[in-house]
């Protein structure tokens, strides 16, 4: 078995590369899916890590927006944090890799590889690259962040350059969906 990320920075189009490879019929594990399964899960375990702070909402689930600006406000904040999740994602990408044991390839969406130092647990890296402008825009529209907020959410990851440079594949996402596919087509024949 193959074990293959699929990185790239905030809003480059991870989701619509693991779309595509889904519709192809890969099994596709994606990591933000995965965290917010756990922020349920692991509900208690987190409020009391930011008991100073009022991460709720008024249903008693944690609020992603208010935890969000608190971790990309404070370094601090976000370190304790994944320093606590991180080792649940991982375990949970295994728990993926054992039960898709018999497929030729399984890919995983994993925007922080890197910045959790997972990328050895994978045998190929395919990083989804999309100029920051571009990002900045999707974000903005998308997300409704102000240009500021957006700016500090691409910024609190690493430059994508460094990124590429430990990649072995790199898709390019400045254009349309449809660019997409025959580049996840191109890979998927050189990993055959």
């Amino acid at each position: 078995m193959l074990k293959i990320a699929i990185s790239g920075n905030i809003a480059s189009g991870k989701s619509a590369v693991q779309n595509i490879l889904e519709k192809l019929g890969y099994s596709v594990a994606d990591t933000d899916f995965i965290a917010e399964n756990l922020r349920h899960k692991c509900r208690d375990e987190i409020v009391r890590l930011f008991e100073e702070f009022n991460i709720t909402n008024e249903n008693g689930q944690i609020s992603k927006e208010k935890l969000a600006k608190i971790i990309f406000n404070d370094k601090k904040q976000k370190e304790k944090l994944e320093k606590f999740i991180h080792p649940k994602i991982r375990e949970e990408i295994f728990h993926f890799f054992k039960a898709h044991s018999d497929e030729k390839f399984v890919f995983v969406g994993i925007p922080l590889l890197f910045e959790a130092g997972m990328e050895k647990d994978y045998d190929k890296i395919i990083f989804v690259h999309t100029d920051d402008k571009i990002r900045l825009e999707r974000l903005i529209k998308r997300n409704g962040y102000t240009k500021e907020y957006a700016q500090k959410r691409i910024n609190s990851q690493q430059p994508q350059e460094e990124k590429e440079q430990k990649s072995d594949f790199i898709i390019n996402n400045n254009g349309s969906i449809e660019k997409l596919r025959p580049q996840i087509l191109e890979i998927l024949s050189k990993l055959s």
